[in-house]
């Protein structure tokens, strides 16, 4: 056994040294620039185009068998460019010549400098790739009577030293949609790679849009694993940062961060997983421990929950060089947190179990945007207190227009642009348990929600409105020019003292009202609003306490000075007490208009009638007041005791009051006056007199 044993060892040496001798000798019989011809002929006869060989070819056979390379072109696809496909300005890739013998293929390092691909995609659609992609068909006859079992072959291994890719460039020109993109100082490191075994991977690269003001540098790092059938992908520790830089960049710079802990990828049953991601971009950490994919070929969806640290918005508005208005607090808008249940597709998000902290507010509820093209979306949101004040300008503290709550919702809806509310889809509800807002405090308050072709109507209720309650319809019409309003609005019981010593930080009224109003108007502010303003209204006071204005006083001065008798004293208290005020009235272009105003009280009865002007508020009224005589039996007819007219003028924060004399005359002094004129006119004549009688008349 031992003397074929040597003559076995002894040929496999003999033909190791053979081997070695060839790879040593055939360099040098062998010039591979001598088959550049040949080599361009068999690219030009697969792909039908030019392949150019600048540079020198140079062959080792072992231990390595590879070949380095000088410069090296390929033309480009017919009908683009006329530029070259890509560049290569050197390149170098060896096979370890031993271990082929057994099927397994060990790749040295591979190395390309200087790449230049230039990709693009005509009007057609067609890519100038395409013709390189496309491989013919050919189909198959066999003879099933000849079919013999395939034996099963050894599997081919497959290991790469590592790949390096130095200061490429990739100018990607899309004429679909006009947009060109350079990828330039592209760099690629990767460690050795083997199936199944991780590989460090390591990419630089700066990303330019033609027109664009601003510049992306990328950098990714990342364990890269792949299975032999490659539809497997494991990726482990990858770190994405995204810099941004620019006159266009909100701060000339900002840097975006994406960690993901291990994501894997099975193409085979379409599903992914994603483990301990993180996207920071300034202040703003997003985060999910675990995301999951299904459909990632067919339809990519991604399910998982999602965390938003807390952060200042102010203070990254600041950060973006955005300019936040002056607001009445200045401490608003200084912490923002979310948590939800994220499922998303590329033209959907669906936010379920949302939890959300605005500064002092709690949100709850979800969030469903069916359709981001068609702006679908579906809501419902329970907030626990919200004060809008906080975030509105301190002129809107000094300076109250009247407003109801569906005035209020219908100012916040036209602030959006009329091109958003066109588009926007939404049906929803919002609940809040307490709502302050132009100072006015409510509890329990309800709305519904629904857009839909540009027509946007809610439905509002106030459980606790002063006491009271309120309810409303909106309807906003946004296909003209400026936005239509359509406001049906009810309060029942409400306590008016307290409420206008919140809106206006006095109340110079007391007592229950119950109101309705049906008003329309157009324009997209409130002065707009108020001059288009048309529609009814009505209100019934009971109970009611005006002060600072003493009906009863006031007939009572007038009557002493017609007597010349002493005034009542001053009380600073003065005040007209009445047990019903009711009335009716009309409004066109922002002029409320009432005639039948009345008011009645045990010791008075009143009438009015005059214009309120909500475009200027100035007052143009006149009451007309009788003082009933107490002491008359109930059972008799209503005594008047005294009477008298007051024009009421200035504006509604500024009333003047202005007493007509000839109502304080009764048909007694109007004679003693008339005796007197009489008397007047023997001595100096009748011109006098008779414009003296026209005062009275």
């Amino acid at each position: 056994m031992g003397k074929p044993f040597k003559i076995i060892l002894s040929t496999i040496a003999a033909m190791i040294l053979l081997l070695i001798a060839l790879a040593c000798i055939l360099p040098f019989v062998i010039d591979p620039n001598d088959f550049k011809p040949e080599i361009a002929a068999a690219v030009k006869d697969k792909t039908d185009r030019e392949l150019i060989l600048d540079g020198e070819l140079k062959l080792s056979l072992f231990p390595w068998f590879g070949i380095s390379t000088g410069k090296i072109a390929l033309s480009n696809a017919p009908g683009f460019q006329d530029r070259p496909f890509a560049t290569i300005e050197e390149s170098n890739v060896t096979v370890l010549l031993l271990p082929l013998l057994s099927k397994k293929i060990e790749v040295s390092r591979i190395v390309l400098k200087g790449l230049i691909l230039n990709l693009a995609r005509n009007k057609q659609g067609i890519a100038n790739w395409d013709d390189l992609s496309t491989q013919p068909v050919v189909p198959a006859v066999v003879d099933k009577q000849d079919e013999q079992p395939v034996p099963t072959a050894t599997p081919v291994t497959f290991t790469i030293g590592g790949m390096a890719i130095e200061n490429a460039r990739i100018n990607w020109d899309d004429l679909t949609t006009e947009k060109h993109i350079e990828l330039k100082d592209l760099n690629l490191n990767t460690d050795k790679f083997a199936f199944d075994e991780p590989a460090g991977i390591a990419v630089s690269m700066t990303v330019l849009e033609a027109g664009s003001k601003s510049i992306q540098a990328i950098k990714l790092n990342t364990e890269l694993t792949v299975n032999e059938k490659l539809d497997t992908f494991a990726l482990r520790h990858s770190d994405l940062q995204v810099t941004s830089s620019g006159e266009s960049v909100p701060g000339k710079s900002l840097t975006t961060a994406l960690t993901i802990a291990d994501a894997t990828l099975d193409m085979n049953q379409q599903t992914a997983k994603i483990y301990g991601l993180q996207l920071k971009s300034g202040d703003v950490t997003l985060a999910t421990a675990e995301m999951t994919g299904t459909s990632i070929k067919d339809k990519p969806s991604f399910q998982g929950p999602v965390t938003v640290a807390p952060f200042s918005p102010a203070k990254v508005l600041q950060q973006l060089a955005i300019s936040l208005p002056a607001m009445q607090d200045a401490n608003a808008l200084g912490k923002l947190s979310a948590n939800f249940d994220l499922t998303a597709t590329a033209d959907s998000a669906d936010l379920q179990n949302l939890g959300l902290t605005l500064d002092d507010t709690q949100i709850k509820g979800a969030i469903s945007i069916k359709d981001f093209a068609q702006s679908i979306v579906s809501f419902n949101l329970d907030i626990d207190t919200l004060d809008v004040d906080r975030y509105l300008s301190p002129a809107d503290k000094s300076s109250k227009s009247i407003a109801s709550p569906a005035v209020l919702l219908a100012a916040g809806l036209s602030a959006l642009p009329v091109v958003t509310l066109r588009k926007l889809n939404a049906d929803g509800t919002v609940s809040l348990g307490k709502l302050k807002v132009k100072s006015l405090a409510m509890q329990d308050i309800h709305i519904n929600l629904s857009s839909k072709n540009g027509v946007v109507t809610t439905q509002q209720s106030v459980k606790q409105f002063y006491q009271g309650s309120y309810s409303g319809n909106l309807s906003m019409n946004t296909h003209g020019d400026k936005p239509a309003l359509a406001v049906t609005e009810k309060i029942d019981h409400v306590q008016i003292e307290p409420l206008l010593k919140d809106y206006k930080g006095e109340a110079k009224m007391s007592g229950i009202v119950d109101a309705s109003a049906q008003l329309q108007g157009q324009g997209r502010k409130a002065d707009e609003l108020k001059a288009s303003l048309n529609g009814q209204l009505s209100f019934l006071f009971k109970d009611g306490v005006i002060k600072g204005f003493n009906l009863q006083k006031i007939i009572d001065e007038g009557k002493a000075i017609i007597k010349g008798s002493a005034l009542p004293s001053d009380n600073k208290n003065d005040q007209t007490l009445f047990s019903e005020m009711s009335g009716t009235a009309t409004i066109t272009n922002g002029l409320i208009q009432n005639n039948d105003l009345a008011a009645k009280s045990s010791k008075l009865r009143v009438d009015g009638k005059g214009n309120v002007n909500l475009n200027s508020e100035a007052l143009d009224y006149k009451i007309d007041a009788k003082l009933l005589d107490s002491d008359a039996a109930s059972a008799e007819p209503e005594q008047v005791k005294g009477a008298v007219a007051i024009d009421i003028a200035g504006t509604l924060s500024n009333p003047t009051y202005t007493i007509d004399i000839k109502s304080l005359l009764t048909n007694e002094n109007k004679a003693k006056v008339e005796k007197l004129i009489d008397k007047l006119d023997k001595k100096i004549g009748p011109g006098l007199g008779n414009l003296l009688k026209g005062l009275l008349k």
